[in-house]
């Protein structure tokens, strides 16, 4: 959800959401910019704010797990496994969610953007990503009898 922290709404529990001003939010994709940030406007006066609850949804998670085994036949009885397994095998990252506080957005006077202050800026990796889905490889030999 795109939030604003203009005008005081004096409800507790409750975010001052932003205005939104374009029909459609282009989704670019790009860390630096995630999406249109013109598409949103502060919240001047004390209401809430046109955007709706949850109406973006942030960059997505993927992973390529690849593994290998092999079988092999000792005895009759003994069978002998190699494996070998990669986890995230592509090394790919899971970011968070952009900055949605539209009033950190500074705009020049003719309207362009000066600075973004993190709004729409992808800083950092999902909590998750840090300690669990960084790529690593598995080796095993596993013995059945």
């Amino acid at each position: 959800s795109v939030s604003a922290s203009g005008a005081s709404l004096n409800a507790p529990g409750s975010t001052q959401r932003a205005d939104q001003v374009k029909a459609n939010v282009a989704i670019t994709g790009n860390i630096a910019s995630y999406f249109d940030p013109l598409a949103f406007a502060p919240v001047t006066a004390v209401r809430f704010g046109t955007a709706g609850f949850n109406s973006l949804r942030g960059p997505g998670v993927t992973n390529l797990d690849a593994s290998i085994f092999r079988d092999f036949k000792a005895t009759e009885r003994i069978t002998i496994q190699l494996r070998a397994e990669a986890l995230n095998f592509t090394n790919t990252p899971h970011f968070s969610n952009p900055g949605a506080n539209v009033s950190n957005l500074q705009l020049n006077p003719d309207g362009s953007i000066r600075n973004l202050g993190g709004f729409t800026q992808i800083t950092g990796v999902s909590a998750p990503s840090r300690l669990t889905d960084e790529r690593y490889f598995r080796f095993g030999l596993r013995i059945g009898f």
